[in-house]
């Protein structure tokens, strides 16, 4: 009988999800339930192999590491070994919670007035191109996490992914979409002349066809799997000292760019305290800035005030003070947040519950905001992400976020690695009083945040939302569906989110007050919700697909019992033993 391909919803009638026998409606399956382990990422293959290195012995970190280095492969519109890394992990033997930024810095060889005699022609850092590129520090990364809290050797590790480099692996829906759709751009960025070698790319990504993979294709690179061979017997140093740090030196000699091998041989992540608050009864984990998880805490600061179960889920009045609160966060993120080598951030200060309380008191309950500014602090020193966590029957739990930033990254692959560069130094500056203003070894302002809860000093919460700046914004919605409004881990990922935009940025200089910008609403929330909003001086856009994708693992405080969940919005899965 001949295979007849189905016809998509689109072209044919208008199809409407079955009923849930259990559970609302709007959540897309059930939690899974487990014992033993437990994994959530964007990609189910990922998931399953986080589950087979927890089977043969490996710890929630082993599992992380596993995952992802299949997810640089497997989904490269998101991450890969040319990005940067942070991480959080609850150690159950020490109960506490350990943070890691794995940013890397700019190259040392490359000063202000060459990056603004490189600009775009509207007179911003270009997104593609070597310009961009700062060390990528995922690897070192990786091994940093390995040699404080593996178990297993990283050969183990690093075996699923490089047999799936090999021998091929089935693209996913999602995936494949931001795929063609991110070649596509950068081969008309580098047809327009923005930058000068695409070559790589083209014979690392695309097919024999020369297109991008489409959905259930299956896709090989060889390249990368060579790349991960040397991770796996040479460690971190064949990175960073060895061939690979060698092979990308003379790539950026070749095609003009800055980064150098010195630039490699110096970089180094870094354990860091991470910042926390009480929410409720829970504390909140974040690593803090250069990154912009410190304002996901300055939200729940701000909302600690607000009796947002009474408010009701999804009212008008809790979709208010969330929006406000976001905006007033996000004024101090663009302000504040930077380098804490070159600027520190006044971290005290900002989560402090008096300067939560003054910036409470600016938020009306009747009418939005027309302009938000930042704080003033008493005194000051001088697209595209994955994400994964894992647990393990210890209790161990492993936050992990990674990006190459937007897109795909750079558009640039090193001769024969099999990997894009990150274009994260796009989000540096160019103002000489900023905090986060472009100086050679500097790490850029970061979006890429992990979340992580603890109750009574337990692991509760590893959880993540990606996507740029929605990320706090999306920290704080969960957060909120599980403790205010009680909601499962799958169902507070899967309700209907808000997004705001139009906030200052920390590549901004220090002008102007932000205005109102806009809040997009997914369609789950209600029209007299919309209606209400707009009544109060909010101006709403549409659902544009830009709302995040979430995972999660929740341990039960009493029995143990993990629950993950991976959302609807994206290709992942959670996976449980």
């Amino acid at each position: 009988m001949a295979f007849t391909h189905m016809i998509p919803a689109s072209a044919a009638q208008t199809f409407y999800p079955g009923d849930r026998i259990t559970g609302d409606h709007y959540a897309g399956r059930s939690p899974i339930q487990a014992v033993n382990g437990a994994t959530a990422s964007a990609q189910p293959l990922a998931s399953m192999v986080g589950i087979d290195i927890l089977k043969a012995g490996g710890n929630a970190v082993d599992a992380a590491i596993a995952m992802n280095a299949v997810l640089g492969l497997m989904e490269p519109v998101g991450n890969g070994i040319g990005g940067d890394i942070f991480v959080l992990v609850y150690d159950p033997e020490t109960q506490q919670v350990y943070g890691l930024n794995g940013a890397g810095r700019s190259p040392m060889g490359l000063d202000i007035e060459t990056v603004r005699a490189n600009l775009t022609p509207e007179g911003t850092i270009p997104p593609v191109g070597p310009l961009p590129v700062s060390v990528p520090g995922a690897v070192d990364g990786w091994f940093a996490l390995h040699e404080r809290f593996g178990r297993l050797p990283m050969e183990q590790v690093l075996a699923p992914a490089i047999r799936y480099a090999e021998e091929g692996f089935p693209v996913s829906q999602t995936i494949a979409y931001y795929w063609e759709r991110n070649m596509r751009i950068l081969q008309a960025r580098y047809d327009a002349g923005a930058f000068n070698e695409f070559d790589n790319a083209r014979a690392t990504y695309l097919n024999a066809q020369g297109r991008a993979p489409a959905e259930g294709e299956v896709f090989r690179n060889p390249d990368l799997a060579r790349t991960y061979r040397l991770l796996a017997e040479q460690g971190r140093d064949a990175y960073y000292e060895g061939e690979i740090a060698r092979t990308i030196d003379a790539y950026m000699r070749r095609i003009g760019g800055w980064l150098r091998y010195e630039d490699f041989a110096a970089h180094t992540s870094e354990w860091v305290e991470p910042v926390t608050v009480n929410y409720r009864g829970y504390d909140v984990w974040q690593i803090p800035p250069q990154g912009q998880g410190m304002s996901v805490l300055q939200m729940l600061q701000i909302l600690e005030g607000y009796d947002l179960a009474s408010m009701g889920f999804m009212s008008a009045d809790t979709l208010h003070v969330m929006i406000e609160a976001k905006r007033l966060a996000f004024e101090d993120r663009a302000r504040f947040y930077a380098d804490p080598a070159y600027q520190p951030a006044p971290v005290e200060w900002l989560l402090s519950d008096e300067y939560a309380a003054e910036r409470r008191a600016l938020i009306s309950m009747d009418r939005a905001m027309d302009q938000v500014g930042p704080g003033d602090p008493p005194q000051i020193e001088h697209n595209d992400t994955t994400y994964l966590t894992t647990a393990d029957s210890s209790g161990m739990m492993v936050s992990l976020i990674q990006s190459n930033y937007r897109g795909m990254g750079a558009g640039i692959v090193a001769d024969g690695l099999g990997f894009m560069f990150q274009n994260r130094g796009e989000a540096f500056s160019l103002d000489e009083g900023h905090p986060n203003v472009y100086e050679p070894g500097k790490r850029p302002f970061h979006t890429i945040i992990p979340g992580m809860v603890t109750y009574e000093g337990q692991g509760y919460l590893s959880f993540g939302v990606m996507g740029g700046a929605m990320q706090p914004q999306g920290h704080v919605q969960v957060l909120s569906n599980m403790i205010d409004f009680g909601l499962n881990i799958q169902q507070a990922g899967d309700a209907a989110r808000w997004r705001h935009e139009g906030s200052t940025e920390p590549t901004d200089g220090l002008g102007a007050p932000a205005g109102m910008g806009v809040v997009h609403l997914e369609s789950g929330v209600p029209q007299a919700v919309r209606d209400a909003l707009e009544q109060r001086g909010h101006v709403l856009g549409n659902s544009d697909g830009g709302f995040g994708g979430y995972q999660a693992i929740r341990r039960d405080p009493v029995t143990g019992v993990l629950s993950a969940a991976s959302e609807m919005r994206t290709d992942g899965a959670a996976q449980g033993y």
